[in-house]
């Protein structure tokens, strides 16, 4: 059925239902038979596709290339009879393959988690819709609408299903993702005809909306037509279904620094390659060629498995997931990972006033005007708002709600106003003109009309006013009493709304604002409280020690604007403020140089919102902008980071924002920041971890290899690289914030990895532990041969080398908790890691189990060292936590110098 060339009486008898739509009982039996109301999504990667996705790392590639080489070696003189089989021989062959295969599915598993994360906030942030069931009015889940519903549109609804139009009032909808036109269409209810037998394009369809439309202007009830893969959308949903994972931008600069570190190893082994050759050369002659080259390719890979942090992309991918999930339970569902990094990042964050900053509970507190019952009755019908039958409280748009509140406490029911005094016509809100009007039967033949709105634009349209009773002439001298009210109430940080009327003979053809709202009668103000938020304060403090900059927007008037701001501490003077008109008349040139001046914006309009964002972005600050309405969503797109609001939010901007703040709260907003902060320096910790891990490895293994002597095998540096190291760098990843963490300016989105430090770090304890590994072998071949010689193999030697290397890694891990803060301080001894210890404990049992169970530490070809050997290399594992900490000691000194010599400047 081509539902746009039938009346809506016929299409309700189509997809039987009614005005009053579908039973519940009826609406499951249709979701039972027809499916979930929602889009195929693309094919997930299968998990035998994923696994052996994990296998085509490079380097992993080489890791196997050189297992299969290490069997042939094996296998070879068993071939040729110049040896037999020992299963003994073929232990490292299965090692390095079983640390692959683990590897692997560790992979796959933490990727499953984080999808399952994310899936789940996804869940968190599902888009809903208004649904008439059984007569009353119900919020569900998108997902979950079936043919035959009968949906309530209002601006900023994104549209659910496919509908069909029963009633409209002024309703425009954005149909762009369909139809490619850019002005919004505008809508009614009357059936088309099509011409000659032709169908109506799909643009032409005046009487339908469309899933992924938006509705940008007034109101509408429709009736579902088509769901899921049915609607106009569905068609062509193959195109949609194509989702590109993103990367951030902390993952691009680990991949620009794992390409970086594979030529550098690239290079590194061909040199020692190419060495041992050159060493070996007089050998290679006869049948010890092969094997002298064999075994010159393994030295050279095990220098690269040393260099490579396998576990480095993983560990950050579980970290930043382990954040997200994090932050969702604390009500702040960040949706792109590249937002949690750029939390952390950001210098300004804009925010709307009502409900973020203050509790969005509108109460009416004072009036101006005769006649408070009038005032009442038309604020009351002049709003969308309705009063719950049961709780006797009003449900809608807060402020809105304050009044039919308001009206209640007069003892006018606004469902018995409704009732009495039916709404005939309106002409809807719009944040443009800043009011709305409302026309209703006011009984024997005549009609009223009542319109709210901001006071200076309800007074423009006001020629007489309503004085004792009377209507007179709005001479210059009332409108100065109003406007003197207004500011009174507004001082008072109250929110002012005025109220007119106009008595109609009959209802007007023409309903649009520019028609109806002129020659009014002004009645009274109403002033509201929507009090502040008791958390916000410490709020905007805490980002005033983080080096945040707080800004409120708001369309309020500028005097209750700057007198919240002031209770907040977001301004201390009335020169920090401004108003969209005042910031109209600068040019860009001006407002980029006197932004600085202000912390307030009242009066605004959506298209300032965008400027003033940009003007930000121009002077190089990572800008966060709030927002709910439809119209804030530009603005949210051109932010750094867009945050919708959870509550009040539309489904356009919350689909536009970066992340939702679920209680629309600010204070949760500072305490994500938070959160992005400690999330990018927990990764930093677990980035320096195991660099300055990997660094040690290859500063012993260098060394060795050119002293002639085998430290350590491919296998034994793989353990310690996926099983030792993994472990410990994914517990820095759960450490809690350091105590100054938002008492440091916030860094640069431009800042490297090795920024502040890091990078130094790396290199001096990364030598630190190598050299410290290589004496431990040494002390090991001592124990062994009792000389010094390091000529030949010492498998004593190589247990303690392993052992030491192990636990200093372990105890250097204990050292990352901070990177410039003593681990001995009280913040730090305050809050220990429990998940640090457990890795600790883990490592130390499985090290301990390689070298002393039997078969097991034959495989590995360590040795059971005596008890002074383990407790020395013990020792010289502790020794690296005294070193950490005298450098630490040495770079704060370092910093306070500098920053003295700064402040002496």
């Amino acid at each position: 059925m081509k539902h746009y060339l039938f009346d809506g009486n016929a299409v309700l008898e189509e997809v039987k239902s009614c005005e009053n739509g579908l039973s519940q009982a009826e609406a499951e039996a249709r979701l039972e038979q027809n499916g979930k109301n929602k889009l195929a999504e693309g094919k997930k990667v299968s998990l035998i596709k994923r696994f052996f996705l994990q296998l085509a790392n490079p380097m992993i590639i080489v890791l196997i290339i050189a297992a299969v080489i290490s069997l042939i070696t094996t296998l070879i003189p068993v071939m040729t009879g110049e040896g037999h089989f020992d299963t003994t021989e073929l232990a490292e062959f299965f090692i390095i393959i079983g640390v692959v295969l683990l590897n692997a599915i560790l992979g796959v598993v933490q990727e499953g988690r984080a999808e399952k994360a994310i899936e789940a906030l996804k869940e968190m942030t599902a888009s809903t819709c208004k649904v008439i069931r059984d007569g009353v009015l119900r919020q569900i889940r998108n997902e979950d609408l079936v043919i035959g519903d009968v949906v309530v549109l209002e601006a900023g609804d994104s549209v659910p299903a496919d509908c069909r139009l029963l009633e409209s009032a002024s309703l425009k909808a954005e149909e762009a993702a369909l139809t490619g036109e850019s002005v919004p269409s505008e809508k009614f209810v009357d059936a088309l005809t099509a011409e000659d037998g032709k169908d109506v394009p799909l643009g032409d369809r005046k009487n339908m909306v469309y899933m992924g439309s938006t509705i940008v202007y007034g109101r509408a009830k429709a009736v579902v037509v088509a769901t899921g893969m049915q609607t106009e959308m569905g068609k062509i949903a193959d195109v949609l279904a194509q989702t590109k994972e993103e990367t951030t931008p902390l993952q691009k600069k680990l991949d620009k620094l794992s390409k970086i570190l594979s030529f550098a190893v690239l290079g590194i082994c061909v040199f020692i390659f190419a060495f041992k050759l050159i060493m070996e050369r007089n050998n290679l002659v006869g049948g010890d060629t092969l094997e002298i080259v064999l075994d010159s390719f393994i030295i050279a890979v095990s220098l690269a498995v040393a260099a490579i942090p396998e576990g480095l992309a993983t560990v950050v991918t579980i970290v930043l997931s382990m954040g997200m999930t994090k932050m969702a339970k604390k009500q702040a569902v960040v949706k792109r990972l590249t937002a949690v990094e750029t939390l952390g990042c950001t210098q300004i964050i804009c925010s709307d006033k009502t409900g973020t900053l203050t509790q969005n509970k509108m109460t009416v507190v004072d009036t101006y005007g005769d006649d408070v019952a009038l005032i009442a009755r038309a604020m009351a019908q002049a709003s969308d708002a309705v009063l719950d039958p049961e709780k006797l409280e009003a449900v809608g748009e807060p402020t809105e709600c304050a009044l039919v509140n308001f009206a209640y406490k007069q003892e006018l029911n606004k469902t018995d106003l409704e009732a009495k005094f039916p709404r005939v016509a309106e002409a809807p809100f719009d944040s443009m003109r800043k009011m709305m009007s409302t026309i209703h039967d006011n009984g024997d033949g005549a009609f009223i009309q009542f319109t709210k709105g901001a006071p200076d634009e309800i007074l423009k349209c006001c020629t007489h006013a309503r004085i004792n009773g009377e209507v007179v002439a709005l001479t210059e001298e009332i409108k100065a009493d109003i406007l003197g009210a207004n500011k009174a109430m507004a001082n008072e940080a109250l929110r002012v709304l005025a109220v007119a009327y106009k008595d109609l003979d009959s209802v007007p053809e023409d309903v649009s604002p520019e028609n109806i709202e002129n020659n009014l009668v002004f009645i009274g103000l109403t002033g509201m409280i929507d009090p502040i938020r008791p958390e916000v304060k410490d709020a905007i403090a805490e980002c005033k020690g983080a080096g945040i900059r707080a800004v409120m927007i708001t369309g309020d008037h500028i005097d209750t604007a700057i007198a919240i701001a002031k209770q907040l501490g977001i301004i201390t003077d009335a020169s920090q403020a401004i108003t969209g008109a005042e910031m109209a008349e600068m040019s860009d040139e001006e407002f980029y140089e006197r932004i600085v001046e202000f912390s307030v914006y009242a009066r605004v309009q959506p298209e300032h919102k965008v400027r003033i964002v940009n003007t930000w972005k121009k002077r190089g600050m990572i800008t966060a902008m709030t927002g709910d309405g439809v119209n804030d969503a530009p603005s949210i797109k051109s932010a750094d980071i867009g945050i919708g609001m959870g509550i009040t939010g539309t489904d356009v901007t919350k689909g536009a924002a970066d992340m939702v703040l679920q209680d629309d709260n600010f204070a949760t907003l500072v305490s994500a920041v938070g959160e992005g902060r400690r999330i990018y320096d927990n990764i930093r910790k677990a980035i320096q971890f195991l660099l300055a891990s990997n660094l040690a490895e290859v500063v012993a293994v260098f060394i060795a290899t050119m002293c002639g002597f085998t430290l350590l095998k491919p296998m034994h540096l793989l353990w310690i690289n996926l099983i030792t190291d993994t472990f410990p760098a994914l517990a820095l990843g759960t450490e809690e914030a350091e105590a100054d963490l938002m008492r440091r300016a916030p860094r640069s989105e431009k800042e490297g990895i090795f920024a502040g430090g890091v990078g130094v770090n790396i290199i001096i304890q990364g030598v630190f532990i190598g050299l410290l590994t290589l004496l431990s072998y040494f002390v090991g071949h001592f124990f062994e041969t009792g000389t010094w010689s390091i000529e030949g193999v010492s498998a004593d030697g190589m247990t303690m080398a392993f052992l030491t290397l192990s636990m200093t890694e372990m105890f250097h891990a204990f050292n990352a908790r901070s990177i410039n803060h003593s681990i001995f301080s009280k913040s730090m001894l305050k809050k220990q890691n429990l998940f640090m210890l457990g890795a600790f404990a883990f490592s130390l049992l499985t090290t301990i189990l390689v070298i002393y169970t039997p078969g097991l530490n034959t495989a590995f070809e360590f040795a059971p060292i005596h008890a002074d050997e383990f407790f020395i290399a013990m020792a010289l594992g502790v020794s690296v936590i005294p070193f950490v900490e005298l450098s630490k000691v040495i770079t704060r000194f370092a910093v306070k110098k500098r920053a003295e010599k700064k402040l002496a400047k």
